[in-house]
């Protein structure tokens, strides 16, 4: 009898990267890799096609894999999604596990616990690499010591965007070219984004959003 096969949606913006792994995916009899996608935007628009599970990379552009999760969640909801990262960050981890993901795998050893992840995710468990473990327990038991409960996005997701896009460097004339919204709409965001934040310009704007995963560093 022959073995379903995951179907499986790849997205990164780097294609070698992407390469790289459908190489390690393809190879195993029950994953096979049926999508790719190089933004966030094409993810979710790959996922609705129809795959059983997306493996998102946290920073892409247009939109993050944290966006593009919650997206995938919303409207394709059977995916399984797990996030990549380069980044050992407790904020990101957490931030993906409300998008919707129910695993974390960093890249630098993703040919050894990719194909672990994938099965975990398909099976319905979540994935962690285990080297995270003890420091995600620290930081949380230091954060409830302090008070500190893990923060939760406070934006919509137009604001992400926009923050997002702000971050990168865009001018109110870019954004709103690149949104299709008026001048005066995203300066309206723009100051609603800082209010909500306690904010004052840019600079700490664009720390927020490499603290959330919306950029990388």
């Amino acid at each position: 009898m022959t073995e379903t096969r995951t179907r499986i949606l790849l997205a990164d913006d780097h294609a070698l990267v992407r390469r790289g792994l459908r190489l390690i995916l393809d190879a195993e009899p029950d994953l096979v890799v049926v999508s790719e996608a190089s933004d966030g935007a094409e993810a979710v628009t790959a996922a609705a096609a129809g795959v059983d599970l997306a493996i998102l990379d946290i920073a892409m552009p247009r939109m993050t894999g944290i966006q593009a999760a919650r997206e995938i969640s919303r409207e394709s909801t059977g995916v399984r999604i797990l996030m990549l990262s380069m980044y050992d960050n407790e904020q990101y981890f957490f931030e993906s596990l409300r998008s919707g993901a129910c695993g974390y795998v960093l890249k630098s050893v993703a040919d050894r616990d990719l194909i672990e992840a994938c099965r975990a995710a398909m099976r319905g468990e979540s994935f962690l690499y285990p080297g995270a473990v003890t420091a995600l327990i620290r930081d949380y038991l230091e954060r409830d010591r302090q008070g500190d409960g893990m923060p939760s996005s406070i934006l919509t997701p137009r604001e992400e965007q926009i923050t997002k896009l702000i971050a990168e460097g865009g001018s109110a004339k870019e954004i709103a070219q690149t949104l299709s919204i008026s001048v005066k709409t995203v300066d309206r965001h723009r100051a609603n984004i800082l209010q909500k934040l306690g904010m004052r310009d840019r600079l700490e704007l664009t720390r927020f959003a490499i603290r959330t995963g919306l950029v990388e560093p």
